[in-house]
Formats: structure tokens, sequence, C-alpha cells
């Protein structure tokens, strides 16, 4: 019975180490992009930046948080910190446009310089697989979580694995924040 039992446990044990690993070997690098512009972007080629996921919106309410966006970004990207954005019309159809639109609608308005990709599903039947990882757990080894808002943000750590998720509402320059990009 002894034996039975130590069986069991080591392959319980095991199960869950390879789960584990398997959890380990996802990352966001994993991720081939196209960006406003139709190059195509490699999550790959920000390997040991810290980076912060955001989906945006042009007729949102919190659609001025580009301008804080845009000055975090110029402050610390220096310090290996990038922020990539993401244009998705999943609420209240607030990013209308095409990303030709977009695109200009970020320069003009925002000066943005930060990347921004290809408007994408971020909910729903259609949501882009770089959003999957960051909303499933059994993906991204952290947690699960569903997109709330336009301007919902997740913070990546250098080595590609989802290590916070911020509220829309929680501008990008919160002190939480400002301390994660630091550290």
């Amino acid at each position: 019975m002894k034996k039975t039992i130590l069986i069991i446990t080591l392959f319980i044990s095991h199960l869950a180490l390879t789960q584990n690993f398997k959890q380990m070997k996802e990352s966001i690098y994993q991720f081939e992009l196209t960006d406003l512009y139709g190059d195509k972007f490699d999550m790959a080629s920000l390997k040991g930046k810290k980076i912060m996921v955001v989906n945006t919106a042009s007729k949102c309410g919190l659609t001025y948080q580009y301008e804080i966006l845009e000055k975090l970004y110029k402050d610390y990207k220096s310090n290996d910190f990038i922020i990539v954005g993401f244009p998705s019309n999943n609420f209240l159809w607030q990013e209308p446009g095409t990303n030709e639109e977009i695109a200009e609608f970020c320069k003009e308005n925002y000066g943005v310089s930060f990347p921004m990709m290809e408007k994408i599903s971020v909910r729903g039947s259609s949501m882009h697989p770089l959003y999957q990882f960051l909303t499933n757990k059994n993906k991204n080894g952290y947690k699960d979580s569903s997109v709330k808002w336009n301007f919902q943000k997740y913070l990546i750590n250098r080595e590609g694995f989802l290590e916070k998720i911020v509220s829309p509402r929680v501008k990008p320059d919160d002190p939480s924040v400002l301390e994660w990009i630091k550290s």
C-alpha cells in the first residue's frame, strides 16, 4: 500500500512539474504581430525589456491616457521599458477607424511614438491569440482575467511573463505602475 501511495504521489508530482514547465515555456515572445503600418512586429525583439501591453481606443473617455502613455514611454524607454498599443473596437464601438486612421489620430493628437499594432479584438469569440494568452492562466501562468474596458494594462516582466494586470481606470503613471517599471 505504501508503494502504491508513493507511486501515485510521484505521478502527481510529475504531472504538476510538467504543467509548470509547459507554462514556463509560453511567454509573450512567441507572438509575431502586425503593426498599424502593415509591418511585422516580433515580440521576441523585446527580450530583456519590461513591456506594458494596452488596448486602446480613440473615442473613449479614457483616450486622454494616450498622452500619459507617451510621456511614460519617453521617460522610461532608456530603462528598457516599452509600451505596445493594441487598438480594439470591443467596447461600444469606440475605435471605429481603420489602421491608417488610427495611426494618424495617434500621431496628430498625442504624438504617439511607441509601437502600435493593427486593430484587433481583445475579447469574445474573435479574441486575438495574444489576448487569449494574456487572459488565460493556463497560457500565461499568472492568472485568469478579462479585459474590462479600453486602456487595460498588462505588465510583462523582462523574461516575457505576465506579472501584473492594471485596471483601465488606473492611470499609466500611477505610483504602483512606476514602482513596477523602476524595480
